[in-house]
């Protein structure tokens, strides 16, 4: 008979079979894939639809952007850290699991994969208001469905066909995407009308109170800094590549982000502004007088939020095929298909998104979009939360194999502001959005509570 073990001895086993574990059978992403998939999930649908979403808050949301670029660099800062001593797939779990134990790694992975499929279900709302400016669909709420269906499935059968597709489709996604959202925000710029910008507070609530809330709207334009900590086992030389590439990769993405937002705000009136469908694609038909330049840039947002949602399918199966593997979520999201990628965690997050979908074209699309962006704000702050406290638990144990002493401080501002960004933007996001996301974070409980009872060995009294 085996003898019975204690929690922490069980713990420990378990900690030490997940460090002994390969991530992943190979490394497909380089340094330019893992660039590619960071700013490709950056750059998705936040920069052609949040711009008419924030525009009620006034011209603060601006503020709010920069504040934000600052958030994510550091962020970003942070991940690289991170991964350097944990360079496997699956980061934002592993982080909080290997300082706090496996509850805590559960609850990261759990909320980052709500996170994950509510957010692909969000962006492929964003889809249809673009596709309504090449093909209108004349408010047909089966018509807009059908194509939000087609945006999320689409991608998800790149993500069976393996990582090296879903890394191919990222690099090739983001230079269509980039390079003529590059040359709108800085062309842009010069067609700007000073009068169109509208009053910094539109909200009615303090400036602190509209910087928050309009802030925890934007946060949802920049999930995805983490990406390549995410998939850092896919990635070539992780202990480098993934702080570089999601450094790279988010400051290329806020210089767009900013660029692109002020030319929005400057070039499409206030008022309309805040009705606008396709805000992006409103900005680019005031340049060009017409509306050829619009419909272009249409083709541009349907191209990128279809390529951003490639990425993202692929985050949400990565995270829980990582705790799968320690046992902390069903056994069937540990099952790696030929190409690399995890089949079951594809199809379950491509299915949950649909039935997301069908609710939103049922219960109402004029606010079901702006509900989901917060409470992927609220899901996606729970793991950057906890793994700043992580690196904050590592950097307070102070064990020379894991701080080097001569960053410690540089270490500890960044692990510190980190987690103070992401205390603020769960707090902007609002009691409703908190309820709502909590209600998602504690279903995860009785999840937790099953595998965990039955991976702990029975009591022989």
């Amino acid at each position: 008979m085996t003898a019975p073990h204690t929690a922490d001895s069980t713990d420990s086993t378990e900690a030490a079979e997940s460090e002994a574990r390969p991530a992943s059978p190979r490394r497909t992403f380089g340094l330019a894939a893992a660039t590619a998939l960071v700013m490709g999930n950056i750059i998705g649908g936040g920069i052609f639809a949040l711009p008419a979403t924030v525009a009620p808050y006034g011209t603060v949301s601006l503020l709010a952007f920069v504040v934000l670029s600052v958030a994510a660099v550091l962020l970003a800062l942070l991940f690289g850290k991170l991964a350097r001593r944990s360079p496997v797939t699956g980061g934002l779990y592993v982080y909080p699991r290997d300082a706090f134990g496996p509850f805590a790694g559960f609850l990261s992975a759990w909320s980052y994969w709500t996170m994950c499929w509510v957010s692909i279900a969000a962006l492929a709302v964003a889809v249809v208001g673009y596709v309504d400016v090449l093909i209108p669909l004349h408010g047909n709420h089966l018509a807009e469905g059908l194509v939000a269906l087609a945006a999320l499935w689409l991608p998800a059968a790149a993500n069976f066909a393996g990582t090296r597709w879903v890394g191919a489709v990222q690099i090739v996604s983001t230079i269509l995407k980039f390079v003529p959202l590059l040359l709108v925000a800085t062309i842009g710029l010069f067609f700007v009308d000073a009068d169109n910008f509208g009053p910094f507070n539109a909200s009615g609530d303090s400036v602190p109170g509209a910087l928050a809330a309009s802030a925890a709207l934007l946060l949802y334009s920049f999930l995805g800094v983490e990406s390549a900590a995410v998939s850092a086992g896919e990635v070539d030389d992780p202990e480098r590549t993934v702080g570089r590439a999601s450094i790279l990769g988010t400051l290329g993405s806020a210089l767009v982000y900013i660029l692109g937002t002020v030319a929005v705000f400057g070039l499409v009136p206030h008022d309309k502004l805040v009705d606008s469908g396709a805000p992006f694609a409103d900005a680019v038909d005031v340049i060009t007088g017409g509306h050829w330049g619009g419909t272009a840039i249409a083709l541009v947002a349907v191209a990128s939020i279809v390529g951003c949602l490639n990425g993202w399918i692929l985050m949400a199966a990565q995270m829980p095929y990582a705790a799968a593997r320690d046992g902390l979520f069903p056994a069937p999201f540990a099952k790696v298909g030929k190409g690399g990628v995890p089949g079951f965690g594809v199809w379950a997050c491509v299915v949950l998104g649909t039935l997301l979908i069908a609710l939103n074209y049922t219960a109402g699309p004029d606010t079901t979009f702006r509900v989901l962006v917060l409470i992927t704000t609220f899901t996606g702050c729970v793991p950057y939360l906890l793994s700043a406290a992580a690196q904050l638990y590592w950097l307070a144990r102070g064990t020379r194999e894991q701080v080097r002493p001569a960053g410690l401080v540089r270490d500890l501002i960044v692990a510190a502001l980190s987690f103070a960004f992401s205390f603020w933007l769960i707090a902007g996001a609002g009691y409703a959005a908190v309820y709502q996301g909590v209600l998602f974070l504690f279903a995860g409980i009785p999840v937790y509570v099953w595998l965990r009872g039955r991976r702990e060995p029975a009591d022989p009294s």
